[in-house]
């Protein structure tokens, strides 16, 4: 198998003027001492370039949401390092990421519109107009207080929150994994229609074969390492597969 592992990018890659990658993993480690030293992301090196979208893909306790908090600042690296935009983890770096968690983080007690207005004042590339189109085309009211709703109606205003803001990394943690069928689609198209064609999306999910036929490239990760990088045409011009199938296969040992 062709592993692609270590600063390999895409081919169809898009570049940005900038010499400076978007994202890059140098060596970067997070062991979690205790019985033993337990190591959750190991000796990873990457490069993600601008105006890609990415599935982060792995079975359960592989690394990846650990690897996400520490793009995010949230979990400092045991060695080697993170840079967005050529800088480590900082107040400059999380302008420009678009982050939303696996668990929801909003307040239960807040109405959707005043949750609208607290990211509009936070994040100077907010969009309060793409908001509420978004809600207004979930049929979700704006007048809503939170812990009225559904977990999924929930999950789908964070989603809307993070998708608009116009952020040059847009990371999403199971995006899709709490909502009906029948919205999933619509949640997508709001995703690739919903943000800048030179930033990035790195989309960590379970459901591959629901959000394929969106993607540009795949990680895969396991054991914390990771395993493949590369573009969904490779997979299937080169092993003939889907890129649900391929992972299937890979994971099945």
């Amino acid at each position: 198998m062709d592993t692609n592992q270590t600063n390999n990018i895409p081919k169809d890659a898009v570049y940005a003027e900038s010499n400076i990658p978007l994202l890059q993993l140098n060596d970067l480690c997070k062991c979690y001492p205790g019985m033993g030293t337990y190591m959750s992301v190991f000796h990873m090196n990457l490069i993600i370039p601008r105006g890609r979208i990415i599935g982060l893909l792995g079975p359960n306790g592989c690394g990846k949401t650990t690897l996400i908090k520490m793009i995010n600042g949230l979990l400092a690296p045991t060695s080697g390092n993170v840079l967005i935009n050529g800088m480590s983890p900082c107040p400059a770096t999380k302008k420009v990421i678009s982050y939303l968690p696996e668990r929801t983080y909003l307040d239960n007690g807040m109405k959707v519109s005043q949750m609208v207005e607290y990211f509009a004042d936070f994040y100077e590339d907010f969009s309060t107009e793409k908001a509420y189109g978004m809600l207004g085309a979930l049929g979700i009211s704006s007048d809503a207080r939170l812990k009225t709703l559904s977990k999924g109606t929930k999950e789908k205003v964070q989603l809307i929150l993070v998708m608009s803001r116009q952020a040059d990394l847009y990371i999403l943690d199971e995006p899709i994994a709490g909502v009906d069928p029948a919205a999933r689609d619509y949640i997508l198209r709001t995703i690739i229609t919903n943000y800048n064609p030179g930033s990035t999306i790195i989309l960590s999910t379970h459901l591959i074969s629901d959000i394929e036929n969106v993607l540009d490239d795949v990680i895969f990760m396991k054991n914390g390492s990771l395993m493949l990088y590369t573009s969904v045409d490779s997979i299937r011009s080169q092993m003939g597969k889907s890129v649900d199938t391929y992972f299937r296969e890979v994971y099945a040992c």
